[in-house]
This record gives structure tokens, sequence and C-alpha cells, in this order.
């Protein structure tokens, strides 16, 4: 015969949660000097600062930074929302480094969101993040006029732009130098010989993707280049529909010599096509905005090179200094690209 044993497993028991009051307690202060050490309020020496952030560690207490917002004489929550076009995009994730950094410094946590080109997710994330009272918004837009701005601005919460600018009057923005960047990258392929060159864009409703496609066309009227010349792509959402484009030019009867692919994942889809067809010794590239390992390509990925560190930091410190009281007028930043030759933009056109 045989016994059978039968453990039994419980769940941990939950630890209570601490009160400010049990910190305070702890610490022999009262309720209002710990409210005060934890929202880094003047007037308390160090020694007892020190004894209150003891008690914190101690006790592992949690400040409930939403409710707290409500007692501080500023109101604030000591929390930014950041929205970004999307996180898997290593630009986005630039950006976003660059603004918690600048936060940090001062203390200040950042909620980001991904946008995903959605207005309907972007109206959603600009409203969940007053719904957590934020201290300020920097926000890249899929809309040209954003409707919820009215919102922000009755509620008195800052906002910066980034990356996109809505066309609106007053707004505070931080953004590349699109339209001189591309008419840069297509100067670069003209003067390598190229005349029949496919411009690949992103939705045309971003301002973005208009701005480049101008560049793109500056540079062929300075040249004295017929635009007719020139085909053009739009609306490619990603990487594969990027490069089922790229795969039909090819295929047509007027093959281009050369691709200005105006976005970072539009050059990825680029890239995978020319190199399925046999072509990326032969047919020249230059993408808008760097790539990770682009050097490292055979042959290297010639881009304009976008900063958006800097276009983070920029935005993070006007938001602050918005949030500091400034009443300067509405700044529009521009922040200038890098033309990096690697290689597939200085493939020569044949003769």
């Amino acid at each position: 015969m045989t016994s059978k044993t039968t453990a039994a497993f419980h769940a941990p028991i939950a630890r209570p949660r601490a009160t400010m009051k049990q910190v305070a307690t702890l610490a022999g202060v009262g309720t209002k000097t710990v409210s005060r050490v934890i929202n880094g309020e003047p007037n308390v020496t160090e020694a007892t600062s020190a004894k209150v952030w003891d008690a914190v560690r101690a006790l592992d207490y949690q400040p409930d930074l939403q409710a707290g917002s409500l007692r501080r004489a500023d109101g604030r929550t000591r929390t930014l929302g950041l929205l970004v076009g999307s996180v898997d995009n290593p630009f986005a994730g630039v950006i976003q480094r660059a603004v918690e950094d600048v936060a940090a410094t001062r203390g200040v946590s950042v909620f980001a969101s991904s946008l995903d080109d959605d207005p309907a997710r972007e109206e959603s994330a600009v409203r969940n993040f007053l719904q957590r009272r934020v201290d300020g918004l920097i926000l890249t837009t899929a809309r040209t006029t954003p409707d919820y701005l009215n919102q922000v601005r009755d509620r008195g919460v800052p906002v910066v732009f980034i990356d996109r600018e809505p066309m609106m009057k007053g707004l505070d923005v931080v953004a590349s130098d699109n339209r001189e960047g591309a008419r840069r990258a297509t100067e670069h392929l003209i003067d390598h010989g190229h005349h029949r060159i496919a411009l690949l864009l992103d939705r045309m409703d971003l301002i973005t993707a208009v701005q480049r496609r101008q560049g793109f066309f500056d540079a062929f009227g300075a040249a004295g280049i017929r635009t007719d010349l020139a085909a053009v792509v739009s609306e490619l959402h990603d990487e594969h529909a990027a490069r089922r484009a790229v795969l039909d030019l090819m295929a047509s009867d007027d093959v281009p010599t050369a691709v200005f692919s105006a976005q970072n994942l539009i050059t990825l889809g680029a890239l995978h096509a020319l190199r399925e067809l046999g072509l990326e010794r032969t047919v020249a590239l230059v993408g808008f905005d760097d790539l990770p390992l682009a050097d490292l390509i055979d042959p290297g990925v010639t881009v304009v090179a976008q900063n958006p560190q800097e276009i983070g930091r920029l935005a993070a410190e006007r938001l602050f200094a918005l949030l500091d009281g400034s009443t300067d007028s509405a700044r529009r930043i521009i922040v200038p690209t890098t033309l990096i030759a690697r290689g597939t933009g200085e493939l020569t056109a044949p003769r």
C-alpha cells in the first residue's frame, strides 16, 4: 500500500502598504514634514530630510504621487506625457531616451506612448495623459490640425510638438530641417550623374513627407532637370510596402538609376528589394534618417542623418522652460541634418 503526500502551496501574504503617518512616527516628525521632504519643498534641514528618507526606505514607503500633487502648492505631479511615432522605430527610441535624461535631472518621470500614425490613437493617448494630470506634453502628431489642442490649452498644460508640426500658428515645435535635408540628398545623387531618380514617401498627409518632397524637387529645379524624369511613390507605410514599390519600379519600362527613400523604414524596404534583385551595387540609394549598422553593410548606406537626441533634448528643455514660467513667444526650433556618404549614394549613373 502506498501513501501520497500532498504539499500545500500558499500565496505569500501581502505586506500592508506603509502610510505617511507611519513614516512620520518612525522619523519622529510630523506628516507635513514628510510631505515636504518627499515633494522636495524648501525649508527642511538636511538632518531632518535624512531621517525621513531613512524611514521611507525602512518601511518601503511608496508615495502616491497622483494624490500628492493635489496637496502640493504648485499642483505638479512631476510627470510628462511623451507621444512618439512608434517605439519600434530607433528614431523614436532615441528621442524618448533624450527626453527621459533631461526629465531625470528634474526628478520628473515620463509616460510614453506610440502614435502609430493613427489619429484616433493619438487623441486617446493625449486624453489619457491629461487624465494622469501630467505637467506637460511632448507630442508627435499625425494631424495637421489637432482638435484636442483647445482642451490642452484650457487645462493650462504646456505642449511642445516634435518631428511633425501641425499646420497652425503659435505652437512650440522642435523638428529636423526636412526640406533642406531632402534637397541635399537629391543634389548628392544628381552630382553623381543621376536624373532618373525614384522618390519613396510616407503618407502625404504627414508634414514631414510634404517637406521632403519639396526638398526633392528643389534640387531638380536648381539643376534644371525635368521633373517628369522622377518617379514618385507615396503612401508607403512600412518596409514591406517600400520593398514592393522598388520591385515594381525596377520591373517598369522606365527603370530609375537611383532611389531617395524619405524615411528610415522605407529605406530598409528599398535595401531588401535592391539586394533581392542583385542591384545593390548598381542602383544608387540615399535614405533620410540613419539606420543601425548602416556602416557595416557592403556597400554602406548613404543617409541624411537626423539628430533625434538633440530633438528630444531641446524639446524637453523647452517644455521645462514653459513650466518654469517662460513668457517667450512660441518657438520653432529646426535641427540641421547631416549627409553621411558611405557608398550607396556614391554609385554613379550608367552612361
